[in-house]
C-alpha cells in the first residue's frame, strides 16, 4: 500500500460550478470545540493534518429551481465541424421569457451550455448577459473541441438564467438534446430552430442510475501521550482498495482516480488523491491516505468525502462519491448540507470510532453528491 501526499496541483474540476438558483458562502465560526493543537506535517511524510477544520471557508450550493415561472422559447442550431473536430452551438435568441423583475417586466438573461454528463468547468460554456429584456438576442457561437464518437455519447443541455446585480442566478428554463440519436447528416438539423423552454430535469444524467461501488477500510489510531491515560489526538487512516462497476461516460474509455477531502476543511492541503487507473471499470487502487490531528471530539464533527473521477485530457468528470461521518446535519454547531451520510456510511464511521487500532472494511454504493467549492 502506498501513502498519499497532499495534491500539489489544482484540478479544473475542483472549481466546478453546479447549476443552482443561488450560491451562498459562509464562514464556519470557530468554537471552543474546534481543533486548536493540530500540526502541519511536511508533504514528504505522506500525511495531511486536519488543519482548522472548523475555520474553513466553503461555498455551499443551495437554491430552488421553482422560483420563477418557466415560459418562452430559445432559438439555436448545432453543427459538427469535421475539419476542426468541433461542435458549434449557435445561440441566436430567446423570446417571451419569464420576468425576474415582475414590477418592471424584465430579466437579465444569459444562456449556459453543458455537454452532459460532464458538469465540470471545462464542459461549461455560456453567452454574455443581455440586460433588461424578455427577448434577448445573442448571436453567439459556443464551441466544444470534442471527437465525434465521444460526442455521440453526450447530451446537449442549454439552460437560460437571469443574473441579478449580486450575481445570483435564477433558472428560466432549459432544452436538452440527445446527441446519440441526432441525425448529423440531415441538413435541416443545421438550420436555426425554435425550442420551447422546459422545467429543470435531473442535474446529472446518471443521478438515478447505478454509479458503482467502492471497497475500502478505515482505521482510527489514537496517539498516546506520555504521562496521560487518554490520548489527546489521533490519526484517521483511509485505505481505498478498489472500485467496482464504475459507469462509462466516454464510450469504452475510463481513466479513474479517487480524491479525498476531510470536511469541513476544503483547503487544498486537505486533499489527497490516488493515482489514475485506466482501461477498466473495476480499478484497483490499494492506496492508503492518512490524516492526523483528530481529537476524539473532532470525530463527531468531521466527515470523510471520497469522490471518484474520470480524468480525460484537461477535465475531470464526476462519477460518484461517499460521505462517511455521523450524518447529523451539523458540524461544530453549524448546519451544513454535506453532513448527509447514508445509514451504511454512518455504520462504517461508528464502527471505526468504537474500534480504535482496527481496520473496519466495507463495500459502499457510490452516489451523487452536491460538492462544495474548494477554498484557496
Amino acid at each position: 500500500m502506498s501513502k498519499s501526499v497532499p495534491a500539489f496541483l489544482q484540478d479544473e474540476s475542483d472549481d466546478r460550478e453546479t447549476d443552482t438558483a443561488s450560491e451562498s458562502s459562509y464562514q464556519l465560526s470557530r468554537h471552543k470545540k474546534s481543533p486548536s493543537s493540530l500540526t502541519n506535517l511536511s508533504s514528504s511524510s505522506g500525511m495531511t493534518s486536519l488543519s482548522s477544520v472548523s475555520g474553513s471557508v466553503m461555498s455551499v450550493y443551495s437554491g430552488d429551481f421553482g422560483n420563477l415561472e418557466v415560459k418562452g422559447n430559445i432559438q439555436f442550431a448545432i453543427e459538427y465541424v469535421e475539419s476542426l473536430k468541433e461542435l458549434h452551438v449557435f445561440v441566436a435568441q430567446c423570446k417571451d421569457l419569464a420576468a425576474a423583475d415582475v414590477k418592471k417586466q424584465r430579466s437579465d438573461p444569459y444562456v449556459k451550455a453543458y455537454l452532459l454528463p460532464d458538469k465540470g468547468k471545462m464542459g461549461k460554456k455560456k453567452t454574455l448577459v443581455v440586460k433588461k429584456t424578455l427577448n434577448p438576442v445573442y448571436n453567439e457561437i459556443l464551441r466544444y473541441k470534442i471527437e465525434k464518437q465521444i460526442l455521440k455519447t453526450q447530451k446537449l443541455n442549454l439552460s437560460v438564467w437571469h443574473r441579478d446585480t449580486f450575481k445570483r442566478n435564477s433558472f428560466l428554463g432549459e432544452v436538452e438534446l440527445d446527441l446519440e440519436t441526432w441525425d448529423w447528416d440531415n441538413k435541416q438539423n443545421k438550420q436555426l430552430r425554435w425550442y420551447p423552454l422546459k422545467r429543470k430535469t435531473a442535474p446529472v444524467a446518471l443521478e438515478a442510475e447505478n454509479r458503482g461501488e467502492m471497497k475500502l477500510a478505515l482505521q482510527y489510531v489514537p496517539e498516546p501521550v506520555p504521562g496521560k491515560k487518554l490520548p489527546t489526538t489521533g490519526e484517521v487512516h483511509i485505505w481505498v482498495k478498489e472500485c467496482l462497476d464504475l459507469p462509462l461516460l466516454r464510450g469504452s474509455h475510463l481513466n479513474s482516480f479517487v480524491k479525498c477531502t476531510i470536511l469541513p476543511d476544503t483547503s487544498r492541503k486537505s486533499r489527497q488523491k490516488t493515482r489514475a487507473v485506466g482501461k477498466t471499470t473495476n480499478p484497483i487502487f490499494n492506496h492508503t491516505m492518512v490524516y492526523d490531528g483528530f481529537r476524539p471530539e473532532d470525530l463527531m464533527e468531521a466527515c470523510v468525502e471520497l469522490t471518484v473521477w474520470d480524468h480525460y485530457k484537461l477535465t475531470n468528470q464526476f462519477l460518484g462519491g461517499l460521505r462517511i461521518g455521523f450524518g447529523t446535519g451539523k458540524s461544530y454547531g453549524t448546519e451544513v448540507d454535506w453532513m448527509d451520510s447514508t445509514s451504511e456510511e454512518v455504520a462504517l464511521w461508528e464502527k471505526m470510532v468504537n474500534s480504535p487500532n482496527t481496520w473496519i472494511e466495507a463495500t459502499l454504493p457510490l452516489r451523487m453528491l452536491l460538492i462544495a467549492k474548494i477554498s484557496k
